[in-house]
């Protein structure tokens, strides 16, 4: 169990910094946007290549922070009720659905999703617009991002299983866990988790 939780925080560390990188682009996709209304509102040029980066940008952040939301738990889920189960339902709620929803799904979308940067790559194929970006890096994003989603989801099963034969405390993985690494807007919305 020590090896299987080893690498369970290497990749668990591995998304952290891929996630970290991609919440940046999210000022450099604001800043290619603002640039892009005054050169086209101010001096009356536009372009499809900056538009399609703002797309791009935008695809990779949410693509490549998939991870990383998976590994602080802030994916949507019906806390509701799930938060009125023990630690250790909860944990087989997430194994369960890890190896049943998540895994398949990431697998299925790698399967479909590897053809088709591949061809992309192979083609150079690049965007119908006039003046438009190559299409293979957002293309290439896909199946990247379902290889991270898919490491990160065997990360959050070892530690689930890890949890429920004693190894390691439900504070791993809780949202709990994460709040003091998380700004806050004020106390109250600290207090509220």
């Amino acid at each position: 169990m020590k090896r299987l939780l080893a690498l369970a925080r290497r990749i668990d560390g591995l998304n952290e910094g891929i996630g970290k990188a991609a919440a940046w682009l999210v000022l450099v996709a604001v800043l290619v946007s603002t640039l892009n209304a005054l050169a086209r509102y101010t001096l009356n040029i536009g372009s499809n290549a900056f538009l399609e980066l703002q797309w791009y940008l935008y695809a990779a952040v949410f693509l490549l922070g998939a991870a990383w939301t998976l590994r602080r738990n802030e994916h949507i889920r019906i806390d509701v009720v799930v938060g009125r189960f023990s630690p250790r339902v909860h944990a087989w709620i997430d194994i369960l659905g890890g190896i049943f929803f998540l895994l398949p799904l990431c697998a299925l979308i790698l399967w479909a999703g590897i053809p088709y940067a591949i061809d992309a790559i192979r083609s150079g194929e690049v965007s119908p617009n006039a003046g438009g970006l190559i299409l293979w890096p957002a293309r290439l994003m896909i199946p990247v991002a379902f290889f991270l989603l898919l490491a990160q989801a065997v990360s959050e099963i070892i530690k689930r299983f890890a949890f429920l034969a004693g190894h390691i405390d439900a504070s791993e993985f809780e949202k709990s866990s994460h709040q003091e690494t998380a700004p806050s807007l004020s106390h109250d919305s600290a207090t509220a988790h």
